[in-house]
């Protein structure tokens, strides 16, 4: 069996009792930093087996860890925060086990983007979400297309690259459409910047910017 188990995207009291459960009968914990895991784990007194998976090394072990399910191990696939699998790894070894006949158990749990969705005021009824934008190649176009989007619109960015964001997006979707910035969810310092582009522009651009980021943006004519 392997387990799809979402960890907390900032309060470590948000992984749920199952979470929990399933964690500490597994026979071995993938993660995606095993530093960054191990402070759950250790949190909850959770002592099992660690090892590394993540976007650069998941080609390498996909089939030596489908060859340990199908021999009868359990596992579970942890990332730094949030659900395996959105904007995170996870995808291929599911598909892996699929193809495998590997049974495959994904839990509900924390996923940045849906509280930074509810909270932005913006329409709930129908959403997109599109993860990283492109850094270079395919940016141009991915943002043209994005322009004419009906729908709530929902992206995951870096501090540092925010501005250069925003400035992208006035310059596509104009200054005056709706968006809402949301930073450190579920932390200390949470904090959600609603307005126009141009007023969240103007906001982040006069301060230090810190802490995982998700942004909500109204579609057109919304």
């Amino acid at each position: 069996m392997l387990y799809i188990v979402p960890s907390p995207i900032g309060n470590l009291a948000d992984i749920t009792i199952r979470a929990l459960e399933i964690l500490k009968s597994v026979d071995l914990i993938l993660a995606e930093d095993t530093r960054t895991s191990s402070v759950l784990l250790n949190h909850y007194q959770i002592n099992k087996p660690i090892t590394p998976y993540h976007q650069h090394n998941e080609h390498k072990v996909v089939a030596h860890l489908t060859d340990q399910l199908i021999a009868g191990k359990s596992i579970a696939l942890l990332t730094d925060a949030g659900t395996p699998g959105i904007s995170d790894p996870a995808y291929l070894l599911v598909k892996s086990c699929v193809q495998n006949n590997v049974e495959v158990n994904c839990l509900p749990g924390a996923t940045a983007f849906v509280p930074a969705l509810v909270n932005s005021g913006l329409p709930l009824s129908s959403f997109c979400f599109e993860g990283f934008l492109p850094l270079k190649k395919g940016r141009q176009t991915f943002l043209k297309k994005m322009a004419i989007e009906e729908r709530t619109m929902i992206f995951y960015e870096s501090p540092m690259r925010l501005l250069k964001t925003l400035t992208n997006f006035i310059e596509y979707f104009g200054p005056d459409r709706k968006c809402c910035v949301s930073r450190e969810l579920t932390k200390k310092f949470e904090e959600n910047k609603r307005g126009t582009l141009q007023e969240v522009y103007d906001y982040f651009n006069s301060k230090p910017v810190k802490g995982e980021i998700v942004i909500v943006v109204e579609g057109v004519g919304g």
